[in-house]
């Protein structure tokens, strides 16, 4: 079921925690999240674009070079006291479920779950946040085929989902998550009581967070937002960095705060390896 009533107040949490090993040796010590686009990180592009869409309540899940993370982010949002971190201890030995887990009491009412390596403009946001009101609303888009690294999506005839999964077959193919997803009313509350079920379970603990999607989305409370035609990429290998280039440039100025801060994560990443 879905609704139009006004959203009111919305947050975000940001999956920044890894380390990003399929993109060494540029996250050798400096994790993926940190990482350049138009010498501004990732996680700047980010929270830039959640800022400019109104969202100044913003929680980082960091874990791999946290010390780098949390003085940049000190840095360049010293006026923004609702972007804050949390850490996640388990980020060498777990996957992004675990991340959930240590942000589950700011899974509340209303917020944006977003993967540490997705990078998108404000438009794109605004255009998640003005579809009609699902429990769980998946953001997806849609190209001719679809490879084996892809989050892919089985669709209804309706629009609304029915599996998330890499392993999907080309048949029950319709879309691809990009790791943006928003929860409304009883979907926080539900998705926060099954990722905390799950890590009951040790063998979860290497589980991804899109598992629970996948379960939720089979009682038919995930509905599918279409991105298509909006700017957005996923960063997982070295090519990914160069086809971000193409989509993203650095838009608008920015403070000198936050060129120095920007400038100090640029040095410790080759320029010729991109």
């Amino acid at each position: 079921m879905t609704d139009n009533k006004s959203l009111g107040p919305v947050k975000a949490i940001v999956l920044s925690a890894g380390q990003g090993r399929r993109l060494l040796p540029l996250t050798e010590n400096t994790p993926k999240c940190l990482l350049p686009v138009f010498g501004k990180p990732v996680i700047a592009w980010q929270i830039d674009a959640l800022l400019q869409a109104g969202i100044e309540d913003v929680t980082v899940v960091v874990g791999f070079q946290v010390g780098k993370v949390e003085a940049l982010l000190a840095e360049r949002y010293a006026d923004y006291p609702q972007v804050k971190t949390r850490f996640n201890p388990f980020f060498e030995v777990a996957d992004n479920l675990a991340s959930c887990w240590i942000a589950r009491d700011e899974m509340t009412d209303n917020f944006l779950l977003l993967n540490g390596d997705t990078l998108f403009d404000a438009g794109l946001l605004s255009r998640v946040l003005e579809a009609e009101r699902a429990p769980i609303t998946l953001c997806v888009d849609f190209k001719e085929a679809y490879d084996e690294d892809d989050m892919k999506v089985q669709l209804d005839a309706d629009g609304w989902v029915k599996h998330v999964s890499k392993v999907l077959t080309a048949e029950h193919t319709n879309a691809e998550s990009i790791g943006l997803i928003h929860f409304h009313g009883r979907g926080a509350q539900l998705f926060q009581d099954a990722v905390e079920r799950a890590l009951r379970d040790p063998a979860k603990l290497k589980s991804w967070y899109l598992t629970i999607i996948d379960m939720l989305a089979q009682q038919r409370l995930v509905n599918a937002c279409s991105v298509q035609g909006f700017k957005w990429c996923e960063i997982d290998f070295i090519d990914d960095l160069r086809r971000s280039e193409t989509l993203f440039a650095l838009q608008g100025g920015v403070s000198k705060k936050a060129n120095q801060a920007e400038n100090a994560v640029s040095d410790n990443v080759s320029s010729t390896a991109i």
